[in-house]
């Protein structure tokens, strides 16, 4: 399952895409560990597309429009903020390599992000990669309550919209299951993947 590069190493556009379709994926010890290594778990965190729920007391406060929404405005940003060190979170595992070749999958097409803009600051978001009919999602963040649920509930929104299949979580929380994430074995994923990636869906 790991397999480090070595110190410095850039992680190839191409390699990192062939591992989304493999079920693979990158991540890194610490934001200062420079060595990536390959994760393919047992169990995959997913939620379903046509199973997504929304608390009650969240569709309250979204009917309020507290945010305005944005998709891919500030890519790097919000994978800078989904990297910072928070009380909350006192490590990370975006480093730079994985920091760098997100960026480039952005440049590409191949990775997005949905914001939280509050008075001109960015103050909720995530990102993930777009491959085939499947979205990755990477990691997510909030400055300001409930910013981060909102931006999902607009993701789920527009991968509906857009005809995708698969929503990756790669793991569940207790903060996903709220929205519907569950559990499955890493064969029936790797199925629901292979299909998935079969036709495109343009995020």
């Amino acid at each position: 399952m790991i397999r480090p590069f070595a110190p410095g190493y850039r992680i190839p556009t191409d390699l990192l895409l062939k591992a989304y379709a493999s079920g693979v994926f990158p991540m890194a010890e610490s934001a200062s560990d420079q060595e990536v290594f390959w994760v393919r778990p047992e169990s995959r965190g997913i939620i379903p597309l046509d199973g997504f729920h929304i608390p009650k007391s969240l569709a309250k406060t979204m009917r309020k429009g507290a945010f305005d929404i944005r998709f891919d405005f500030d890519f790097e940003a919000t994978i800078d903020a989904c990297a910072e060190q928070r009380a909350e979170r006192p490590s990370t595992w975006i480093n730079a390599p994985i920091r760098e070749a997100y960026v480039q999958l952005h440049r590409m097409g191949h990775a997005h992000s949905v914001e939280a803009w509050e008075n001109g600051q960015l103050v909720g978001g995530l990102y993930g990669v777009s491959l085939g009919r499947v979205f990755f999602g990477e990691s997510m963040f909030s400055k300001e309550t409930d910013a981060s649920k909102i931006c999902l509930v607009h993701l789920v929104e527009r991968l509906n919209e857009r005809g995708f299949a698969l929503l990756d979580t790669q793991f569940t929380t207790e903060h996903l299951k709220r929205f519907g994430a569950v559990d499955v074995p890493r064969a029936q994923y790797e199925a629901m993947l292979v299909e998935a990636l079969m036709g495109t869906a343009t995020f």
